[in-house]
């Protein structure tokens, strides 16, 4: 169906991308897999013509096409759904599966006629929206599936899904796994980007794999391993991308006892977690471990329960008071909690240590100290490129969450909770904030990971939680931490 030579681009006589080949066949759902920075997104956007290729041709069902814009790719039947979202936030949903494609009769339009035409296009797919809410009171993961079914609506041949399961619950997740198998079935060509070796194993027929802008091969998904595709991407073992960590565990730094939020999402949760320890939280997306951190830091209302911070009481937590008492969050949703993303990184570094002394005195503060101060943490982490005054937007998603993360090493803490730290990022990111833990275990705090991601909590922690229905079902360590154990226990004893 699509058939790619040659593709190459380059910005200011900078090539982001060489001599790609790439294709895509009816019914096919082609995984496109790589870092961040590694190409895809430039690959994309060649593809739906955003902007001109250097070099190279492109065949759409054996014919060849040039001079392709945005446009023209939507009449060829090519569409494509990003992270970020094109839609009308103050339209309602039924009018924006209908933007710019209204149907009419003469001057008016058929609102009746459209709204009954979407409530089938959402149910023949399984989404559960509300066709007459605004879009801009939908969460994202309904977001996300007005967004591909405006896609749909369009009768695209080839449609391109960006990370389309990054916000998504696992049932919501398994609801577009359903649609993409009904779509390959009627003969629509997908490309699928992910970082979730998961879904790639589960759904695609083929791989191809992109390092530094580089085609590094085309392989059958049945063909290759997990790992080998990892050696593929960052190019090198996968046993190199977890860390050996040397840390002894010592005094208690957090205990949770017969914590319940008011919103019933944790129920009579028990923790611990000492200093120089690593203690994983796992379970399904939904099953409470989310809202378990966020009651410990003072985001979710406390029903019931304790909470002792190295040996201190604290009754009502709140986010400034746990920040003083050396706990520090890192949320799951950098975009929406984690972020400003319209301000400079710089701003973002600092925004919870404004009255520290390296910056501050008094009630001033001294903005002209700051980049010099958030520069070791920045280097640390490994920000490409170097440019603190530059929006945060304007980064990938593995350098926005280690933009997020520096915010942690302005000033020391005892406690740091990961609330899924590697979510949507490369795998050379993802060992960088493996690094990151390592150091401050090392170096005597005490971190609660909580993660959808198994190898990474079975590799890095002590000992693993796993929550189910906002319960602890089961506490799991030494010999008996391995995916199997884990997953047996993700719907309760």
């Amino acid at each position: 169906m699509l058939e790619i030579k040659g593709f190459t681009k380059a910005f200011n006589k900078v090539v982001v991308l060489e001599d790609v080949n790439f294709s895509l066949n009816t019914g096919e759902i082609h995984a496109l897999l790589g870092e961040n920075g590694a190409g895809k997104s430039t690959l994309i956007n060649l593809i739906i013509g955003t902007f001109p290729r250097t070099a190279g041709e492109m065949e759409f069902k054996g014919r060849q096409i040039k001079g392709l814009n945005p446009q023209a790719a939507r009449e060829l039947g090519i569409a494509a759904v990003f992270q970020e979202f094109s839609l009308a936030p103050e339209l309602t949903v039924a009018e924006n599966l209908f933007l710019g494609r209204e149907e009419r009769v003469g001057p008016f339009l058929r609102r009746r006629k459209m709204r009954e035409s979407a409530k089938e296009l959402l149910q023949d797919f399984g989404f559960a929206v509300p066709l007459d809410l605004k879009v801009a009171d939908l969460s994202r993961a309904q977001k996300q599936m007005v967004e591909i079914a405006k896609a749909l609506r369009a009768g695209s041949e080839v449609l391109i899904l960006d990370e389309p399961t990054a916000s998504l619950t696992d049932g919501e997740a398994e609801k577009l796994f359903e649609a993409m198998k009904k779509l390959k079935a009627r003969g629509v060509g997908i490309v699928y980007i992910s970082h979730r070796m998961s879904e790639i194993r589960a759904l695609s027929d083929r791989v191809t794999v992109l390092r530094g802008g580089q085609l590094i091969g085309t392989v059958k998904t049945t063909d290759v391993t997990d790992s080998e595709l990892i050696e593929m991407m960052v190019g090198k073992p996968v046993d190199e991308l977890f860390p050996a960590i040397n840390a002894t565990a010592g005094d208690e730094r957090l205990r949770v006892s017969h914590l319940s939020t008011e919103s019933g999402s944790v129920q009579d949760a028990n923790i611990t977690l000492r200093a120089g320890e690593i203690v994983g939280l796992a379970g399904l997306v939904g099953c409470g471990r989310s809202e378990l951190c966020r009651a410990i830091f003072g985001l979710e209302r406390i029903d019931d329960g304790e909470i002792i911070l190295s040996g201190r009481h604290i009754t009502h937590p709140k986010p400034g008071k746990m920040l003083r008492q050396r706990l520090c969050y890192f949320p799951g949703d950098r975009a929406s909690e984690g972020l400003a993303t319209t301000r400079p990184v710089r701003e973002n570094v600092t925004m919870a240590t404004l009255e520290e002394s390296a910056i501050s005195s008094g009630p001033m503060l001294r903005y002209w100290d700051e980049p010099k101060v958030i520069r070791t943490p920045l280097e640390d982490l490994g920000l490409r490129p170097m440019e603190p005054e530059n929006r945060v937007i304007s980064f990938s998603g593995g350098n926005q969450q280690k933009i997020m993360l520096s915010r942690g090493l302005m000033r020391p803490f005892d406690v740091y909770l990961f609330d899924e730290p590697t979510v949507g990022i490369d795998v050379n990111a993802k060992a960088d904030v493996y690094a990151l833990i390592k150091r401050l275990v090392e170096g005597g705090a005490a971190v609660i990971l909580s993660s959808s991601e198994l190898p990474e909590l079975i590799y890095l922690s002590d000992r693993v939680y796993v929550m189910a229905e906002g319960r602890i079902v089961s506490e799991v360590e030494g010999d008996e931490m391995s995916e199997a154990a884990i997953l047996s226990h993700y719907f309760g004893k």
